[in-house]
């Protein structure tokens, strides 16, 4: 699904997408906007289209003749019946804001071009520093963010030591009260 307010792709992968694998794609992708790669739109017979290497879509029902999308010849033949751009470059830039999985063995992304990028990325950098700022601005915040993890596991550990010696305390008590509460005088 590629519209103006965003994309979602669904392709084959064996796993999760790791932060370095998700950061290559919005590399290459990235670049290929920058090289402002002139877009062609063709439409011809479906057979001549798979010929030229357009990827169709399972689940996809396409007629005789197809609309093809071209950029680079050697990069991007796709069948599509979407509106696109002109050229790569209007694209300006390109995010990956989740991954997730769809089905055994498929995986999805959803990513933001242009502003909607660009927007998306300034809310991701406030929120970066709003975070900063309630660590009272460390040169390191994910060093911040892990001692105060483990500061909150030693707390929490101490004070399940102390409500333990508080129980036995007050059965201790409670113990000591029973007895002499049943002690009658003769």
């Amino acid at each position: 699904m590629v519209s103006d307010e965003y994309l979602r792709f669904d392709f084959s992968h064996f796993a999760k997408m790791s932060d370095e694998e998700i950061a290559a794609v919005e590399k290459i992708v990235n670049r290929k906007i920058r090289q402002n790669i002139p877009v062609i739109i063709r439409e011809m017979p479906k057979e001549e289209a798979m010929k030229l290497g357009a990827m169709a879509l399972f689940g996809e029902k396409y007629g005789d003749v197809v609309r093809v999308v071209i950029m680079d010849e050697n990069y991007s033949i796709e069948l599509c019946g979407g509106t696109h751009v002109m050229s790569t470059g209007e694209l300006n830039i390109f995010k990956i804001t989740s991954e997730s999985a769809v089905a055994a063995g498929v995986r999805r992304i959803e990513a933001l071009a242009g502003c909607k990028a660009e927007a998306y990325m300034n809310q991701q950098l406030n929120q970066l520093q709003l975070i900063k700022a309630e660590f009272k601005n460390p040169k390191d915040v994910l060093t911040s963010i892990r001692n105060l993890q483990e500061d909150k596991s030693r707390l929490q550990k101490q004070v399940e030591k102390l409500e333990a010696k508080m129980l036995v305390g007050m059965r201790n008590e409670l113990l000591l009260k029973s007895k002499t509460s049943t002690v009658l005088p003769f």
